[in-house]
C-alpha cells in the first residue's frame, strides 16, 4: 500500500514563498525525503508576486543598492539547515549578462540596458528586480525536482476538513486539498478606516479627489489635473513613488546644472504637491560612505545575556524602559568607534580609552554625555536619537516661507552627511539599528513584553528603523529639492493635520507648529494601509478571521484592549485562533502577521531574520509531514487548477 503524499499549499508567490520553497528544497534530505506535493496559488508572476511585480513604473527604484540584496541563506544564517549560497542581484545581473546563468526570458532592450549599468553601488529598478525574484523562485521549484504546481489565480476561502486538513477555494471555481498550509500574503488592502472613509465621502459629494492608503503604483492618479493643488499627508517611501509617477510619469525631467546642481524641466502636466507628515521631513538618504575605523564586530549591549538578566529583574519588559537604553547604547558604540578610529582628526580621546570608560555608563547617564563631550569636541557630531527621532520637535515657525527654509535647509544637511565620504559614522549608525533590528525577535521573548510594548515595537520601533536605515537613495532627495525649487513642491511642516471645509469644499492641510494652511480639493494619504484582518480586503484573509482559524493580535493595555490588525501567529508561525489555540497543520508568515521576521530579501552575510524563519518553518512543514507520510495510503486529491509544473 502506497505512502500517503502530504500535500502543501501556500496562499501567496512572492519573495517570502520562494525563501521557504528553497529553505524545504535544502532540509529535504535531513528532515524528509519523500515525495511532496506543494502547490503555490499566486494571481501574479511567481517570485516577484503583487509588490515586486513587472508591471509598474519603469522609473520605480529598489532603496536598496544591488550589492545588498540577495534571496539565498548564506553561512551567516544561524539556523539548523546547510546555508545555500547563491548570487545576489549584483552578481547574477552579472552572470546573466555573461551567460553562466541562463534560466532567464528574453529581457525586453531596458532591462538589458540596465543590466550592462548595474554595479554593486546601483539602486536597482523594481522591474530588474523582479526578474532575479522570478529566477529564484523558478530555481527553488526546480531543486523540488518539479513537485511545485502554481496556480495563477486567487484564493477565496479556507474549509476546515474533518482530518484537520483543509480545503482552499479558488476563484478559478477549483478546490485544492491542503495537508498543511501556509498564508504568505504580503502586503495587503484593507477597507479605510473611518478617517479615510470620512475623507472619500467628502471628496464624492464636493466633486473632489481623495487617495486613501494604498499601494501607490495600484491607485490611479489620472483624475488630478495638472496644476492642480494637492495636499499629501506622508513622506516615507510611498511620498517617493508618488513623486515619481506625477513628475517625471508625466512628462518632466531633471537636468543637470553647470555648478553640479540639479534643476526640474517640467512638462506643464503636474500638480502642485503640499507635503507633511509628523515629523515633517522625508526619510534619511541611504548612505554613500565606506567605513574607515575598525570593523564592527558582534553586539555588545543589546545581546541574549542582557536581556536574560533583565527578564530575572523585572519578569515582564518595557521596551522604553528597559530595552531602548540598551539599543540607544548599541547604536552609540557603533556610531562612536566609527568616529574615533575612522575619523581620529575629529576625536579628543582614544577609541580604547573612550571604550574602556563607556561600557559601564548608561545612556541616558551625565557621565555618559560628560564622555562623548570629552572624546568629540564638535557638539554638531553627539549622537542625538531623540532628536534624529524628532528634528523640528518644539520648533515654532515663524511663518510659511520659514518651513520652507527649514525642511529644505534639512534635506541638503542630509545628504551632506549622508551622500559623501565624509562621515562615515552615518553609516555605522546604520549598521548597528539594522543588526539589532534584525536581532529583535530573536533576543527577545514576546511574550515577556508587556502589551504596551508589544505596540511599540511593531509601532514605534519599526517606524523609526524605516526612517533612520530605509530612506530612498540619495538622488531622489536632491530631486525632491529640484522640484521644491520648481514650485511644485511645498512642506507643509511636522504634525500635519487635515481636515474638510465643508463651506469650500475643500481638505484643509495645516500645521500647528507654523500656523500655515493650504485649501485643496485633492487629497491622498501617501502610505501603505495599516494591517488589519478584520477589514481585509483579502479573501482569505476576511476567511480566516469569519471561520475562526485565524484572528487578529490583540493586546490589553493601561487604555483597553487594542488590535495591532495583525494576524496572529504562534513561535512557530501557526495561526491562532479566537481562544488561543495555534492551529497545527495553518501557518502564517510576513508583514501581515505578528511574527517579528523583516523583510522577504536582506543584505548578505548578515544573519538576516527573514532567513532564519524561512528556514525554521521549512522544517517545521517537513517534520510534520514526515508524520503525515506515515499515517497510510495516499487519498484522492482534487484535480489542480492548473497553470502547470514547474
Amino acid at each position: 500500500m502506497p505512502a500517503k503524499i502530504p500535500a502543501v499549499v501556500f496562499i501567496g508567490g512572492g519573495p517570502r514563498t520562494a525563501g521557504v520553497l528553497e529553505r524545504v528544497a535544502a532540509n529535504r534530505q535531513d528532515v524528509f525525503a519523500g515525495p511532496l506535493q506543494i502547490h503555490v496559488v499566486e494571481p501574479h508572476v511567481p517570485g516577484s508576486g503583487r509588490i515586486w511585480r513587472y508591471d509598474q513604473d519603469p522609473g520605480l527604484l529598489l532603496n536598496s543598492m544591488a550589492a545588498d540584496i540577495t534571496m539565498f541563506t548564506d553561512a551567516s544564517v544561524d539556523c539548523e539547515g546547510p546555508a545555500s549560497p547563491g548570487p545576489g542581484l549584483a552578481d547574477w545581473a552579472a552572470g546573466v549578462l555573461d551567460g553562466s546563468i541562463s534560466d532567464v526570458p528574453d529581457f525586453p532592450r531596458p532591462l538589458w540596458n540596465q543590466l550592462r549599468t548595474l554595479h554593486g553601488t546601483s539602486f536597482p529598478t523594481r522591474q530588474l528586480q523582479s526578474q532575479y525574484l522570478e529566477w529564484f523562485f523558478r530555481l527553488a521549484a526546480k531543486a523540488l525536482n518539479r513537485s511545485v504546481t502554481t496556480h495563477r489565480t486567487t484564493a477565496v476561502g479556507i474549509t476546515a476538513l474533518g482530518d484537520g486538513s483543509h480545503a482552499v477555494e479558488l476563484a478559478n471555481g477549483r478546490t485544492l486539498h491542503a495537508d498543511i498550509l501556509v498564508t504568505a500574503l504580503g502586503h495587503t488592502d484593507s477597507l479605510p478606516d473611518a478617517a479615510s472613509r470620512g475623507y472619500a465621502d467628502f471628496a464624492a459629494r464636493h466633486g473632489g479627489y481623495h487617495a486613501a492608503p494604498s499601494y501607490t503604483t495600484d491607485v490611479d492618479y489620472s483624475p488630478i489635473a495638472s496644476g492642480q493643488d494637492v495636499i499629501v499627508s506622508g513622506m516615507g517611501l510611498a511620498f517617493v513613488d508618488l513623486l515619481v509617477i506625477l513628475m517625471e510619469g508625466r512628462g518632466g525631467r531633471f537636468e543637470e546644472t553647470s555648478d553640479g546642481g540639479l534643476r526640474y524641466l517640467p512638462s506643464g502636466r503636474e500638480p502642485r504637491l503640499w507635503a507633511g507628515s509628523r515629523r515633517g521631513v522625508p526619510y534619511h538618504s541611504k548612505i554613500s560612505a565606506a567605513l574607515r575605523g575598525q570593523a564592527p564586530g558582534p553586539l555588545q549591549f543589546f545581546t541574549p545575556a542582557a536581556v536574560d538578566t533583565l527578564l530575572d529583574r523585572h519578569g515582564e519588559l518595557d521596551f522604553q524602559q528597559h530595552l531602548w537604553p540598551l539599543v540607544a547604547k548599541e547604536a552609540g558604540h557603533y556610531y562612536y568607534r566609527e568616529l574615533l578610529t575612522g575619523s581620529p582628526e575629529r576625536a579628543a580621546m582614544d577609541w580604547d580609552v573612550f571604550a574602556a570608560r563607556y561600557a559601564p555608563l548608561e545612556w541616558y547617564s551625565t557621565e555618559r554625555k560628560e564622555l562623548v563631550t570629552a572624546a568629540v569636541p564638535d557638539a554638531g557630531l553627539h549622537l542625538d536619537l531623540e532628536r534624529l527621532d524628532r528634528p523640528f520637535k518644539d520648533h515654532w515657525f515663524a511663518d510659511h516661507r520659514a518651513v520652507q527654509d527649514a525642511i529644505a535647509r534639512y534635506i541638503e544637511n542630509d545628504l551632506a552627511l549622508r551622500d559623501s565620504q565624509d562621515h562615515p559614522e552615518t553609516l555605522a549608525l546604520f549598521l548597528a539599528l539594522l543588526h539589532v533590528y534584525m536581532e529583535t525577535g530573536r533576543v527577545i521573548p514576546a511574550e515577556r513584553l508587556n502589551a504596551r510594548s508589544q505596540q511599540t515595537v511593531h509601532g514605534w520601533w519599526h517606524g523609526f528603523f524605516s526612517f533612520v536605515d530605509s530612506g530612498p537613495p540619495p538622488h531622489r532627495l536632491r530631486q525632491m529639492l529640484a522640484l521644491h525649487r520648481a514650485g511644485l513642491l511645498q512642506f507643509l511642516g511636522p504634525g500635519l493635520e487635515v481636515s474638510t471645509d465643508e463651506s469650500t469644499g475643500t481638505f484643509r492641510g495645516t500645521s500647528p507648529q507654523s500656523g500655515a494652511e493650504v485649501h485643496a480639493t485633492a487629497f491622498i494619504e501617501a502610505r501603505l494601509p495599516s494591517t488589519s484582518v478584520a477589514r481585509s480586503l483579502n479573501p482569505v484573509l476576511a476567511s480566516l478571521h469569519a471561520s475562526g482559524l485565524g484572528t487578529e493580535q490583540q493586546l490589553v493595555t493601561a487604555d483597553g484592549i487594542h488590535s495591532t490588525g495583525k494576524l496572529l501567529v504562534s513561535g512557530e508561525h501557526r495561526l491562532v485562533d479566537p481562544q488561543g489555540k495555534p492551529q497545527e497543520r495553518v501557518f502564517g508568515i510576513g508583514p501581515g502577521t505578528s511574527g517579528w521576521g523583516a523583510g522577504a530579501f536582506a543584505r548578505p552575510n548578515t544573519n538576516a531574520a527573514p532567513f532564519r524563519e524561512n528556514d525554521a518553518l521549512a522544517r517545521t512543514i517537513l517534520s510534520f509531514a514526515r508524520s503525515l507520510a506515515l499515517e497510510g495510503p495516499a487519498k484522492q486529491v482534487p484535480e489542480p487548477a492548473a497553470v502547470g509544473k514547474i
